[in-house]
Formats: structure tokens, sequence, C-alpha cells
């Protein structure tokens, strides 16, 4: 049992913001973390804190306004129909409008244009199939009008009366879901785990679904990165034993109730075994093409994407940090081969380069563990980039409470991410019998609130295998506890929230930090009202709560306009489980997954 010093040592050390590496509270740790936060200066935040809410509306600071751009199942084109809110569109009418739930998001210019390109994550099957008894698919046609509502939305936008919209008919505006064709690239190609029956070559794959974070890179591409994929497989033949490495990545027996296996033969694995090593990985998209492949980047490695945070280093190289969105997985980074070339061909560099897994360690430190043959006993670099989390587990790397989006700083080597809860820290090994000690960056057991590390690599290189950490915030209600979970000294009553999911950074170096958590209102939730967006200065270590979003909803995706003038911020699956929304237009709608576009009222900038 701990003695009272030490739980004293912890409850201080959680409220100073900075913890300790695996050595529990080590004293190093503590008298790192015993320095108070930076004098605040300057008010950089301008805008005045929301109250936390349980309201069914998007709450911004007085000053600001908002508007929707799109919604689930408004049509692209002139010869879709409109949403009906009694069938909640049909195949046809899916496959020509906005997807499903979403999520990441990124807005790209062309000339005049301003196309958005849009994650579509999944479908709330009680919602989307709110119109069947059953609250699911019923026949071929359901299950088409599901894998329609996955994948990418890509549309231009316009701006007219003082509201953005989409345009109609642009030549840009794409769907890509669960059927388009795509490309498998990098180190996979072609492997022996990657052929079946209908791609004997292993080169070209049907598809992408469980779009999750983004990542953009310098040459004007969008990655899109595939999380939960594992709940779409299914086997008709309830004898079949999933092999160790489908186990890992939590592919079973039963799906999610999507019932993709009764139309579409390759989500049985029983029959098409590898199937599920053809997803998991960061999808490459040119926005600004419409007829161009999607391509699977294989050397980013497999397993349940975020998103995709990309930073150009001194040398030129790319480097893209990752994290994997499941209880007690790692986090990773990329670093490529090849070196970036402004205005040149760049189209092939995140196709070969070295894959990296972390490991935090005492004393504030930590290293980057190249997987590799040599280091992982695996067969080649095409296995490790399959079988990525059985690599990063040889290697020990140490697990985290579920890694969600990555953040690098715009003005200095730093890197931020979210670490949204786990409720099996300390409590189980992971899937791949890996420890989850209680220590360094996942100092609370059974973590219901979730935190913020951020790192910077030694000398400011991001190619560095070396780095420094610290915790930025641990979320925490001090309404409800007066230990660790509390929060740090940066959460109080005013700004308090749990699972923290989405991260970016503003180009003044503000941090966005959005939710997607708890929203009861109740027990140690309580105050925390509905998800929400708060910015936090990662200079004082100040959080102030800029939005609350509506009634069970995830509040998700963030990019500017080009002028930054226009924030658009997703609001992901309102009326979740039965939260009783009827977002964004009210009455007895049904709830649907928008985009919402945020202006101050006197035209200036955000961020």
């Amino acid at each position: 049992m701990p003695t009272d010093f030490e739980k004293i040592v912890k409850f201080r050390v959680s409220r100073r913001v900075v913890l300790g590496g695996s050595a529990a509270f080590s004293a190093v740790a503590f008298m790192t973390a015993a320095t108070p936060v930076a004098t605040r200066t300057a008010d950089r935040f301008n805008f005045m804190p929301v109250a936390a809410n349980g309201l069914d509306t998007v709450t911004v600071p007085t000053g600001y306004s908002w508007h929707v751009v799109a919604k689930w199942g408004d049509p692209l084109w002139s010869n879709g129909v409109p949403f009906d809110h009694e069938t909640r569109g049909t195949r046809e009418s899916q496959e020509r409008a906005v997807g499903d739930n979403n999520d990441g998001m990124a807005l790209f210019t062309h000339g005049e244009k301003n196309i958005l390109a849009v994650n579509n994550e999944y479908v709330n099957r009680e919602i989307f199939f709110g119109n069947r008894v059953s609250n699911r698919p019923e026949g071929a046609d359901d299950v088409r009008k599901s894998k329609a509502a996955v994948g990418v939305s890509i549309f231009e936008i316009g701006f007219q009366g003082g509201e953005w919209s989409i345009v109609m008919d642009s030549a840009l505006n794409r769907r890509i879901t669960a059927d388009t064709p795509m490309e498998l690239t990098g180190p996979a190609r072609g492997h022996d785990l990657v052929r079946t029956e209908e791609d004997p070559e292993g080169t070209s794959v049907k598809g992408t679904w469980a779009n999750c974070g983004i990542g953009r890179t310098p040459w004007e591409t969008y990655l899109t990165c595939e999380e939960n994929f594992d709940g779409y497989f299914t086997s008709n033949d309830r004898g079949f034993e999933p092999s160790p490495e489908l186990k890992r990545y939590s592919v079973g027996l039963k799906d999610w109730g999507n019932d993709w296996a009764t139309t579409d033969e390759r989500f049985d694995f029983s029959k098409h075994p590898n199937e599920p090593n053809r997803v998991g990985y960061v999808v490459e998209i040119d926005p600004l093409d419409p007829t161009s492949t999607p391509k699977k980047r294989t050397a980013l490695g497999r397993f349940k994407h975020e998103n995709a945070e990309l930073v150009v280093t001194d040398t030129g190289r790319i480097v893209v940090y990752m994290g994997d969105d499941e209880r007690d997985e790692f986090l990773y980074k990329f670093v490529s081969d090849g070196r970036y070339i402004e205005g040149g061909n760049n189209e092939s560099l995140l196709e070969k380069g070295t894959l990296f897994a972390a490991k935090f360690e005492g004393n504030l430190r930590g290293r980057w563990l190249a997987l590799t043959p040599a280091t992982t006993g695996m067969s080649s670099q095409a296995e490790i980039c399959i079988h990525t989390r059985q690599a990063a587990s040889v290697v020990g790397a140490t697990t985290m409470d579920r890694p969600e989006w990555v953040a690098a700083h715009p003005k200095k080597a730093e890197i931020y991410c979210a670490l949204t809860n786990n409720k099996h820290r300390g409590k189980k090994s992971n899937k791949g019998d890996n420890a989850t000690p209680i220590g360094g960056p996942n100092p609370r057991e059974s973590n219901k609130y979730g935190q913020i590390v951020r790192w910077t690599p030694d000398g400011g290189d991001h190619e560095s295998t070396g780095f420094s950490w610290s915790l930025f915030v641990m979320a925490g209600n001090p309404t409800v506890h007066s230990d660790a979970d509390a929060g740090s000294k940066n959460i109080n009553t005013g700004n308090m929230f749990n699972s923290p999911d989405g991260i970016a950074f503003d180009t003044n170096g503000l941090l966005w930090i959005q939710t997607d958590g708890d929203y009861t209102d109740k027990g140690d939730f309580a105050g925390m009202g509905n998800n929400q967006m708060l910015v936090g200065n990662p200079e004082t270590g100040e959080i102030r709560r800029f939005l609350v979003g509506p009634k069970g909803c995830e509040v998700t995706g963030l990019t500017w306009a080009a002028d930054r003038r226009t924030l658009f911020v997703g609001i992901q699956h309102p009326g979740e489980k039965g939260s009783k929304s009827n977002f964004p237009d009210g009455g007895d709608a049904v709830p649907r997954s928008s985009i919402v576009a945020i202006t101050k009222d006197d035209g200036g900038f955000i961020g």
C-alpha cells in the first residue's frame, strides 16, 4: 500500500501538470513538477470562455457565430435528392451525398475554389437504420447504403450571403467509399499476407472505412486514417478460430451489426483470412484530382490509426507521428528515406522509410525504437508493416492510454498527443500480453479522464531517436475529487473536461482540444456538460472552453479557411445512445452529423 507521503506526492505532482517517468513519481519528477506554471502574460485567447451546458445546440463565445455547412445526406450533385427524415435516405441517394459521422477534415484551395475533404467514420445503426424495426440493415440495399455512407466525402464549398455551403455539381465533388478501388504501396505491396483470391498479386484493394483522423502533406494531398476496421469482419463458420495475429487486431467471429459479409464475401475472414490485412492503413488521396486512385501507404504501419501528423525536418525528410487508438497500444513515428522537394515530385515519399515505436523512460526521457527485422526478429519489413502491433510489443514500446490525435507545434519542435482514457490501465495486460504499469505519461489507474502528453526531440531534430517529455494537462473534476482525479493545476471548475481526442494547433501556436467522452453530466462527470472544444496556451498552461456541442455528440475535426476568418468544426453523432437530439434541424428531425462554420462577428481572424 502506498504511504501517506507517496499519496501526497502523487497528487501534488499531478496538480502541477508534469509527471514522472516509468519509476512511479520519482524524486526527479517531483522536483520538476514543483516548478510553478509560467506567469501569465498578455491574453492570447481573444474570447471569453463559454460555460458547460447540456443544450441541443452549438454554443460559442459572445462575438462569434456559427452555421451549418453540410450534413449527413446532403446531395453533392443536382441529380441527388434531399435527405428524407422518414427513410433516412436510400442506397441511391447516399451514394451521391455527404457521408455519415464526419470526423477529421482538411480544407484545400485550388485557385478561387475551396475544397473540403471530410472523413466519414461509421454509421450509428440506431439512427441510420432507425426506420427499420431491427435498427440494422435488412437486405442488400441497406448494406450498400451503409457502405456508401463511410469513407471520405470531398466537395467544393462556396461563401455566399455570409455563409458557406456545398457547391452542387462541382467537378471536384467526389465520394470515396468502402467499395472504391485503391492501390497498396510500400513494403506490404505484393506480400503473401495481402494476397487474396480476388487480388492474387496483392496490389489492389477495395475501399476504405472506419476513417478517423487525418493528415495533410506539404504537396497538398489528404491522408485519411483507418481506425476500427475490425468491426466489419465476421465469420459465418462459428467454429472457425481466428489466428493470433487477427485476434491482436480484435478481429472476431461477430461484426458490429453492419452485416457487410451478408452481401460481400470479402468480409467473411474464414473464407478470406487475408482481407483484414488489407485495411488499417493511412490512405493518401489527391483531393484536386477526382480521377486519381487512392493509395494505402503500408510503410506507415497497420494499426488503428487515429491521425497522421506530418513535419518536414531540416534535411527535408518527412516525419509522420501517429497514435494507435486502442487501450494500451503504442505511439509511432515514420521517417522517410527520401527528401521533400518543394514543387518537385514527392508522390513516393510515404512508400519507404523507417518505422519507430515510442518508449517513455524515467527522468522524463524517452526513445524511439526502430522496427526492423533485426530489432523485431520478423522476417521482413513487409511483415512489420502488416503486424505492426506485434513488432512494437517485441521491442518493448510503452503501452499508452489510447493515443488519439497528434499535433505538431507550428513555431518549435514540440509534439502533443491526446491520451483519451483507459479503464484497463494498471488492471490488465494488452492483447499482446504487454504490461500496463501506472506511471510515466500514464499516471492514473483505470484512467477515466485522460491527459495530453508532449515531447521535444533532442536538438529540436524530429529525426532524433531521443526526446524529453512532460504532461501538458491531466483532465479531471476538482468539484468531485481531491486526489489525482481532480486533474492538473490548469484544470478548474470553469474549464474541466474529459477524454481529449482531436487536437490541432492554429498558426499562433494555441492548441485546440476536442473531446469525445462522458456527457452524462453526473457523478464523476458532473459539471462537464456535453462534449466540447477548448483552447490551450502551451506557454502558460491556461485552458479555456471555446465551444460546447449538442446532446450526445463528439466534437471532432477542425480546419481553417485560407484567410483564417472561418473555423470549420465537426459535430459527429448527435443523439448517440438515446440522448434525444434533433440537431441541427430541430423539431422532430432525425439527428444528423454535421460540419459547422464559426466566424467572428467583426470579421476578424480565428487562430
